[in-house]
């Protein structure tokens, strides 16, 4: 039977990039070795992490205009603590906007370095919302937002305009959607929710915001150090960086962003869509800010949970369960889900309600 990957993280891949990654495990470029075992300073990888780096700049429009693509380790929890180090002043501030469960983890590392500001949260309403009006303090070395909330469901479809460093952590929507990428002065993302395997994280950084903390920063922390030694400061995640090497090829191929952006909310409508019709399940969500990746929803009735759970398995869908903080439902649509695995699960809500 078809399995459809709704998985949060890791999450699904196109079919092509497993089969060659695949191949490349077996035998990469004809050399008789797997990529899994060659030295990361062969220069046939070396070419890969050239490429990747260019190919994420190529991707977001931002090539040529002063920017800088990393591959690093440690997640985007990692970069909860980097960017601070690399960012806030000694005796500095920045400001933050609280809209989920990773943003208030980015918040929280901030502390640790200084005056940290959340200039609004939607905690109170359990993240149900993104907070619409709110100031960020012309004096903050820079202001960190989270594109999408994975857990809650929640998108922004705007982002505000400020004169100080705009920072935003894009990894459960990076690469799906046409924006300006030139307004931010960092984007981050851990590769598993959208763009390859865990273990490896897409950092793209303005190099003329770094190098003005006035604090010393240990190498491996350093933007400046990794950008020096090309994303190999130590030694990079190998099958990582490849994946999603393989994964951004794929997406050039279907047309870059603009052509993924109109799947993508093809995939959103048609799910949000049955939500909103079928009397059995309520959205949890502000509707202005359904995420395009991520819809989370619940059962009017709690009741019927133990029928609904038999039949979506039934039907080969696997990664729908809510994140064990909220319960529900969550169904995560990244880039390489296909139309047809959304129109499954519509399916089954349907029959669920001629059930009923």
């Amino acid at each position: 039977m078809k399995k459809h990957n709704f998985s949060a993280g890791p999450c699904i891949l196109p079919q092509e990039v497993f089969e060659k990654a695949a191949q490349a495990v077996l035998n990469f470029n004809n050399s008789g070795l797997s990529i899994l075992e060659i030295s990361h300073r062969d220069k046939a990888f070396v070419a890969v992490m050239e490429d990747a780096r260019a190919l994420a700049l190529e991707l977001l429009g931002l090539t040529g205009k002063g920017y800088q693509a990393l591959f690093l380790q440690g997640g985007a929890s990692m970069e909860f603590l980097r960017i601070p180090y690399n960012l806030m002043k000694i005796d500095g501030k920045a400001a933050y906007l609280d809209t989920g469960t990773w943003a208030n983890g980015a918040i929280k590392e901030a502390k640790a370095f200084g005056e940290t500001i959340v200039v609004a949260s939607s905690k109170p309403e359990n993240y149900n919302h993104i907070p619409k009006e709110y100031s960020i303090p012309s004096d903050a070395n820079y202001f960190h937002c989270t594109s999408n909330n994975t857990i809650f469901g929640t998108q922004m479809k705007s982002f505000p305009e400020t004169n100080v460093p705009m920072v935003c952590d894009m990894s459960s929507d990076i690469f799906s959607r046409t924006l300006d990428f030139s307004k931010f002065d960092l984007i981050y993302a851990g590769a598993q929710k959208n763009m390859g395997p865990a273990g490896v994280t897409l950092i793209v950084v303005k190099e003329e915001i770094l190098g003005k903390t006035g604090r010393t920063i240990p190498n491996i922390m350093n933007y400046q150090q990794h950008i020096e030694k090309e994303s190999m400061y130590n030694t990079p995640a190998v099958f990582a960086v490849y994946t999603s090497l393989l994964t951004m090829q794929w997406l050039k191929n279907l047309g870059g962003i603009p052509a993924i952006e109109k799947r993508n909310e093809a995939k959103a409508q048609l799910l949000y869509n049955e939500i909103d019709r079928n009397p059995l399940f309520k959205g949890t969500t502000v509707k202005e800010d359904r995420s395009n990746m991520n819809a989370t929803f619940l059962l009017n009735d709690e009741a019927h949970k133990e029928v609904f759970d038999s039949m979506w398995k039934a039907a080969g869908i696997s990664g729908i369960n809510g994140h064990r903080s909220v319960g529900g439902y969550r169904a995560s649509m990244y880039n390489a889900l296909p139309i047809e695995s959304v129109q499954v699960l519509v399916d089954v809500m349907k029959e669920l309600e001629n059930k009923i």
